[in-house]
């Protein structure tokens, strides 16, 4: 394989994050170089609806050979890139409230509608993590409810109302950020339980995720000593491919949380760990400089 060919094999394995309103010249350079998989929005991106249709409509060309994702977390509640004047959406705990999966659906039909009317194709949602601590700093409202029955009933009947308006939805975050204490933003959490723990309760949003045909999985940066003691899960092969790809067995995309993010680069080069997270079978590695949730 020429030298060429390798760098774009390897660019379509990350999803960056732009600086600003617009496409500078180096990072367009790049994503012709490489041959980007995506880009992926934050507040930063955002200035005005038609100004994010527009930058949308300008990554979708940054590789011409080869269609990208335009990505973004619009979850609603604290974690939306988007605000007014487009929609302002209520946190996920909000609909998990009522229990109704109609409603679930239509809150996310309607989000990913305005999605797609501003050209984006991937969003880094829902979130299928079971509240389980409540004083969670990463996930609080952000989760659908406390129970594993109710977030993988309401989850997945977002899923598809979200895949069923042409946007890809990524669950998050395997293997379970819920029970938590620590956010992997600002350091590494530690997952207490044990292997049947994990597989009968934290998993099953994931299972019923998948059978809801969710495109992508996104992996957290958690410390699982039941199934790796020295790595991160995002960065384990243990995790990554023996429990989602192997034991679950998901076919879709493996997305890492954001690579820069303390809970995985705090104790590890960001080069270091993006080589690991493509070793651990990522599909998606995201490169987006702090700002993910």
């Amino acid at each position: 394989m020429s030298p060429s060919g390798l760098r774009r094999q390897i660019g379509q394995l990350a999803t960056l994050g732009l600086p600003g309103h617009t496409v500078p010249a180096e990072f367009r350079a790049l994503a012709r170089e490489f041959g980007i998989g995506g880009v992926i929005f934050f507040s930063r991106n955002v200035a005005g609806p038609e100004q994010v249709a527009e930058l949308a409509f300008d990554c979708r060309s940054l590789v011409p050979d080869t269609p990208l994702w335009v990505a973004v977390d619009q979850e609603g509640g604290r974690v939306a890139r988007l605000r007014s004047p487009l929609t302002v959406w209520p946190p996920a705990a909000v609909v998990g409230r009522s229990g109704d999966e109609k409603l679930a659906a239509r809150f996310a039909g309607a989000l990913a509608r305005e999605l797609r009317s501003l050209g984006f194709t991937f969003d880094c949602a829902p979130v299928l993590d079971i509240l389980t601590t409540a004083n969670n700093p990463a996930i609080g409202d952000r989760a659908i409810a406390g129970d594993a029955a109710t977030v993988g009933r309401l989850g997945a009947a977002m899923i598809r109302a979200i895949q069923r308006e042409g946007i890809a939805a990524c669950g998050k975050h395997f293997p379970g950020h819920g029970d938590t204490t620590v956010d992997s933003h600002q350091d590494l959490p530690v997952v207490e339980h044990g292997p049947d723990r994990l597989r009968a309760v934290e998993y099953a949003p994931f299972r019923d995720a998948m059978a809801a045909d969710v495109a992508g999985i996104m992996v957290a940066h958690l410390l699982v000593p039941a199934f790796d003691d020295a790595k991160p899960a995002s960065l384990s092969r243990r995790v990554v491919t023996g429990e989602l790809r192997e034991g679950l067995g998901f076919d879709g995309l493996i997305v890492t949380d954001d690579v820069f993010m303390k809970g995985c680069t705090a104790r590890i080069p960001v080069a270091t760990a993006t080589v690991d997270a493509v070793a651990a079978g990522h599909d998606m590695v995201l490169l987006c400089e702090h700002e993910i949730e």
